[in-house]
């Protein structure tokens, strides 16, 4: 089987990556989860983030990888939120890169179980830069990147260790196992050509 996070030599870089994975709780559990600006930065272990807001502008710091711009181009819970990638400083919005990332929360489940599909969808590598190889590596290493960030979601969200996930109810740590293990790794959606 090939390797999916690699793309060939002879294709041209996506703008996006698209990527999903099953989720054994509650919408808004999983939504406690991904609203927060820049859970997702990290190396496949939550860390706790500095987050502070600056206008429509919102600053992360990370222990380890520094700090990052985002704005929220949208919040809608426990469906979906969307945050912009800003290069540099805190200046005008207008003037930074335009790469987004969505997330998505769509209901899987059946009445007698909490079961959800969170889908990360990432856009904007056509337009990070004229050099080829280095969209591509960006977009390999996101790619990989995407695939851990899902499962630290579900682990945080399936009641893992983060103190925000304890606030959900006790229903929903307990949620059906009949279908445990199916369907349950990252599952690769089809990602639109460059």
């Amino acid at each position: 089987m090939a390797d999916e996070s690699v793309l060939p030599a002879n294709e041209p870089v996506p703008d996006e990556i698209v990527r999903s994975i099953l989720i054994k709780a509650s919408a808004e559990r999983v939504f406690a989860v991904i609203g927060e600006p820049g859970w997702f930065l990290n190396d496949g272990e939550y860390r706790e983030h500095r987050i502070s807001e600056h206008g429509p502008v919102t600053q992360v710091t990370d222990p380890i990888h520094g700090t990052f711009q985002l704005a929220v181009e949208a919040h809608e819970p426990p469906n979906r939120v969307a945050f912009r990638w800003l290069g540099g400083g805190l200046g005008e919005i207008s003037d930074a890169p335009n790469n987004t990332v969505e997330f998505v929360i769509d209901p899987a489940g059946t009445a007698k179980r909490n079961l959800v599909r969170l889908t990360v969808r990432e856009r904007g590598f056509a337009k990070l830069g004229l050099d080829e190889a280095v969209r591509r590596r960006n977009y390999e290493e996101n790619l990989r990147g995407w695939e851990e960030q899902l499962e630290v979601a579900r682990t945080l969200a399936e009641g893992g260790p983060r103190e925000a996930a304890d606030d959900a109810t006790a229903d929903d740590a307990t949620a059906d196992d009949a279908t445990a293990d199916e369907g349950q790794a990252a599952v690769p959606e089809k990602t639109g050509g460059a």
